[in-house]
């Protein structure tokens, strides 16, 4: 199976979600004069979204920074993505600009923390998807 790489604010709700999927998983961190991680291989990014009420800004300036360096990008091969239905027509906004920036397909869509059902579902798909992902790169 492919790697993990996530963004989690200070609420701590997407290291809750990723932590719960039991899954080795590297931290893009917070502060941005610590040193961005390196994909060292293939990986799926799990982040939220940051949007404004608008759409603006969806995507953390960290995700912006760690996709930035081309290795890390080269190396992406899908997103998930959180938010809050409060917010609309921007919930996981971020999940669809990276997709559609990076050119790769936005896996899963959860609110907050994410719910048990959310897990499951994550756990399959990713299963799922880094097994076609090898059959392919075959």
């Amino acid at each position: 199976m492919g790697g993990l790489i996530y963004f989690s604010s200070r609420s701590l709700n997407t290291h809750r979600f990723v932590g719960r999927l039991g899954l080795g998983a590297a931290r893009i961190p917070i502060a941005s004069e610590t040193a961005m991680p390196l994909a060292q291989a293939p990986f799926v990014l799990v982040t939220p979204t940051f949007a404004d009420g608008q759409g603006r800004h969806a995507v953390p300036r960290q995700v912006i920074a760690f996709l930035n360096i081309a290795r890390n990008r080269g190396l992406l091969r899908g997103v998930i993505a959180s938010g809050n239905r409060n917010f609309g027509t921007t919930f996981a906004l971020a999940g669809d600009v990276i997709a559609t920036k990076c050119g790769v397909p936005v896996l899963h869509r959860f609110e907050l923390a994410g719910t048990n059902t959310d897990v499951a579902r994550v756990l399959d798909g990713l299963d799922r998807f880094w097994k076609t992902q090898l059959s392919t790169a075959q």
